[in-house]
């Protein structure tokens, strides 16, 4: 009796631990958020938005990559000054459709000198 006892409690635990994991995987991660979720005024990107409102928004001028006019992707660059032998540059691409915000790219890894 005491085997069949045992197992049972061990099967509980497991059960128990296996539950506690699988909450904390289906959590979401919040300290990981993109740098560019919540820009430094505190206007977040939305779907729609005109090429000013988005620069505006974000707090640095937009650059022409490519694209007809309406229908363009834009850069916009802000710089993070790292130690004083090397500066960051994180750049996010824009897609405009008919002269409205369709989309955005982080491109988390740009150095430039």
């Amino acid at each position: 009796m005491r085997a069949g006892r045992s197992m049972k409690m061990l099967m509980v635990s497991i059960m128990t631990i296996w539950m506690a994991l699988a909450g904390v995987a289906l959590t979401p991660a919040s300290g990981q958020q993109s740098p560019r979720a919540n820009p430094p005024n505190g206007v977040p990107l939305t779907f729609g938005m005109r090429a000013d409102e988005v620069s505006q928004a974000l707090g640095v001028p937009l650059n022409y990559v490519r694209g007809r006019s309406g229908d363009e992707l834009f850069l916009a660059t802000s710089n993070v000054k790292g130690s004083a032998l090397s500066s960051r540059s994180d750049g996010l691409y824009l897609q405009f459709r008919k002269g409205r915000l369709a989309g955005w790219k982080g491109d988390w890894g740009t150095i430039t000198p």
